[in-house]
């Protein structure tokens, strides 16, 4: 028997500001899987990632991710996932250090385990005794993403992964999506930079209007078999 999908929606439905941003979704995800979601402002895809992130509430249809039901517990999955978002979830006041700290203590792993994702993620030492508020915003978000990657999710949840980015960081993102899922992690990005973005896809999904309107498999992914112990 094949195993469970790591997402599962049928007909789901998630409201915005009471607004179906989510207007029935039919999107199955399995383990190891790089998802590049597609569409137009507006389209659903941040709603999408949201919703898989047990932060919006599933309103009608069928969800569950990780074997969890959205509709009934959605908090349960949070811990599980990581969702890389517009905003960076980090407090400005706190140190680098204490940032990554914070949360990977907050998702069970260790402090060698932030400071490998910092090591991961290019942050210099030399930054991570400095305020959050005094980084730039390519180092805010490499800091952003360590925090994600110390916690070794289940689920990747990437919204503009690249955004902010020099050239030398989007390739460095870019590697990290293809080890995670190498390790049977599941990457389920958003992204407006095409070209990039699909060489690094198993499967495309576009969305129109808060529905699956295309879902193109085997799209590219050819780093996909690399395999690390992130």
């Amino acid at each position: 028997m094949a195993p469970a999908p790591v997402v599962h929606l049928r007909g789901a439905v998630a409201l915005v500001d009471r607004f179906p941003a989510l207007a029935g979704v039919d999107l199955d995800v399995g383990a190891g899987e790089v998802v590049l979601v597609r569409g137009a402002n507006g389209a659903g895809k941040t709603t999408l990632l949201r919703t898989c992130a047990g932060l919006l509430p599933v309103t009608a249809g069928d969800a569950t991710v990780l074997g969890v039901d959205l509709a009934r517990t959605p908090a349960a999955v949070r811990r599980r996932v990581g969702l890389l978002g517009h905003a960076t979830f980090l407090y400005a006041d706190l140190t680098v250090s204490e940032n990554v700290r914070f949360w990977a203590r907050a998702s069970g792993a260790t402090q060698e385990d932030g400071r490998a994702a910092l090591d991961r993620l290019g942050v210099p030492s030399r930054l991570h005794h400095l305020a959050v508020r005094s980084l730039s915003t390519g180092q805010r978000r490499r800091v952003s993403f360590a925090t994600m990657v110390a916690r070794r999710p289940e689920l990747w949840l990437l919204d503009e992964p690249h955004a902010g980015l020099d050239a030398e960081g989007r390739d460095l993102v870019d590697g990290l999506v293809a080890e995670a899922a190498g390790s049977g992690a599941t990457v389920l990005f958003a992204s407006h930079e095409l070209d990039r973005a699909e060489r690094v896809a198993h499967r495309i999904v576009t969305l129109a209007g808060g529905v699956v309107q295309s879902d193109e498999r085997d799209a590219g992914g050819r780093d996909a078999g690399l395999r690390s112990d992130w």
